[in-house]
């Protein structure tokens, strides 16, 4: 008996030992777990990333209501143009955020006219419109509303800049880069400089307008005429070369005498009635989409006598572009591209500029678009310079500043960045926040003496560092849907985060 009670004591000694022995091998795995995810994060998170505000619960909006925006789908198409169709637009603006809390930013009050040399008199020139701001509710004056110091200093330090002979480029980038404020034209002239419409030799401002709007002139002429315009047009000059008079029997040739190549029937590739009717579907697509374009805002969209110049305006700057350059064409998408440079240069207080705005605006969109063209162009679409590499890069600068997202959202939720990223990247950002963000945004887009596309794809990265707390407590479902309609936020807190991408970028 004392054998066996000496027996079952060692027994329950020994499985003492083993729970010991399990519980304090548990206790070393739990901290080595918990030691390896701390060095993890503090290796792939940097440490200003870190920031209790990364991972704070969302603080309400502390701002007026944004107003959403809603847009019709689009009518099917057969061309390959409608690629963006296949990513939803945002349709109504999520109020929670991942940042802190918005505060939106007083209108800053107008300060003085903007010296520029003064433009040729011009008896026939057409009253100026005046526009409503759709966001302030005001139409450019000052309605009492005060202006923080920050804002006010910066209109100062532009103006300043700005009324130099010989504008210094470097100083105008920085200070547009913090957001240009509105008032006295200086949004207007600053996008000219920075997308090298105007020299910075003001000496000159004068003779390259005039030349680039005659310019401009001579292409809607050229290109906007209808066929039976121009064969009437070839005909009169031939018939005064030949030293014959037109008169009211002249226009109209017998069947034998028209060119095969004016014939209305001829298929040929210099015909000018086969490139007329080529031309149609194009110009149906434009008209439709230019209709769609900020449905939300009176200056684009209504019945009323300046919303439809505005429209008329639009169509034949795309018309133009897409016939001067027949590799692209026209893509949807163009037009939301091509609404924030019209819209700026229209409201301009100068009048001269604002007549103008059409053709100011035709040059500075070639300029824009010249950065971001391949994006457009599908057959590029795999190649180095295509959408689907440039979508790449940005994910590569997520990983590098983020890994643990990166990793969350690429390999854990397969939420593959064309998903969303597509829509951001070629619409420069204009579809994810209202208007009057997307202007700031642009302020600093334009800004960079290296091109828009490197800080656009800081401005992307940002974005999903601002909601990473949301995105890694979500799964596939959730996370699409949330960069797919991306909450309202800080502009400047964005736009800072990205600036600060940029100075702990290892490359």
């Amino acid at each position: 008996m004392t054998q066996g009670g000496s027996s079952s004591h060692t027994v329950t000694t020994s499985e003492e030992q083993h729970t010991h022995t399990k519980h304090t091998y548990t206790v070393c795995t739990e901290t080595l777990a918990q030691k390896e995810s701390e060095f993890m994060v503090k290796k792939r998170v940097p440490d200003w990333l870190n920031s209790s505000m990364w991972s704070s619960s969302p603080a309400p909006i502390i701002s007026p209501p944004s107003k959403s925006r809603s847009r019709s789908p689009p009518p099917p198409s057969s061309s390959h143009d409608d690629r963006l169709d296949a990513f939803p637009s945002k349709s109504s603006s999520v109020t929670s955020s991942d940042s802190s809390p918005v505060i939106e930013p007083p209108v800053p009050i107008p300060p003085p006219t903007l010296i520029r040399p003064e433009p040729p008199n011009n008896p026939g020139q057409t009253p100026r419109t005046e526009v409503r701001d759709p966001f302030t509710g005001t139409g450019g004056s000052d309605d009492g509303i005060t202006s923080s110091v920050e804002d006010v200093s910066r209109q100062a330090k532009l103006l300043q800049a700005l009324s130099r002979k010989i504008i210094d480029m470097g100083e105008l980038r920085q200070l547009a880069s913090q957001g240009v404020p509105d008032g006295a034209g200086i949004r207007s002239t600053a996008w000219k400089l920075l997308l090298a419409y105007l020299p910075s030799d003001k000496g000159i401002w004068s003779s390259e307008l005039a030349k680039k709007r005659s310019q401009y002139k001579q292409f809607k002429e050229e290109l906007l005429m209808n066929p039976s315009e121009i064969t009437r047009k070839l005909e009169d000059s031939t018939s005064l070369q030949n030293g014959e008079q037109t008169g009211a029997g002249k226009g109209l040739l017998s069947r034998s005498e028209i060119p095969h190549g004016e014939h209305p029937l001829s298929l040929g590739k210099t015909s000018v009635w086969n490139r007329f009717f080529q031309d149609t579907e194009i110009i149906e697509q434009i008209d439709r989409d230019v209709k769609r374009t900020h449905p939300d805002m009176n200056f684009f969209s209504g019945d009323s006598a300046s919303a439809k110049a505005n429209q008329d305006a639009l169509k034949n700057i795309l018309i133009v572009y897409a016939k001067l350059n027949p590799g692209i064409r026209y893509v949807q998408g163009m037009n939301e591209i091509l609404a924030p440079l019209f819209y700026v240069f229209k409201n301009d207080p100068d009048e001269d500029y604002v007549v103008n705005a059409e053709a100011d605006t035709f040059f500075c969109f070639v300029d824009l678009l010249s950065g971001f063209q391949d994006n457009f162009v599908q057959q590029l679409d795999n190649s180095v310079v295509g959408i689907r590499s440039t979508i790449s890069k940005m994910s590569l600068l997520l990983k590098e500043h983020d890994e643990e997202l990166w990793r969350h959202l690429e390999i854990t939720t397969k939420v593959n960045p064309q998903f969303y990223a597509f829509r951001w990247i070629t619409l420069l950002l204009t579809q994810e926040f209202n208007f009057t963000d997307s202007l700031h945004i642009w302020d600093t887009l334009l800004s960079d003496p290296e091109g828009p596309q490197e800080t656009l794809l800081r401005v992307c990265c940002a974005m999903l560092i601002l909601v990473r707390r949301r995105l890694l407590a979500g799964d596939f479902t959730a996370n699409l849907k949330l960069l797919q309609s991306y909450p309202s936020t800080n502009i400047g807190h964005l736009l800072y985060v990205a600036n600060k991408l940029r100075s702990h970028s290892t490359h």
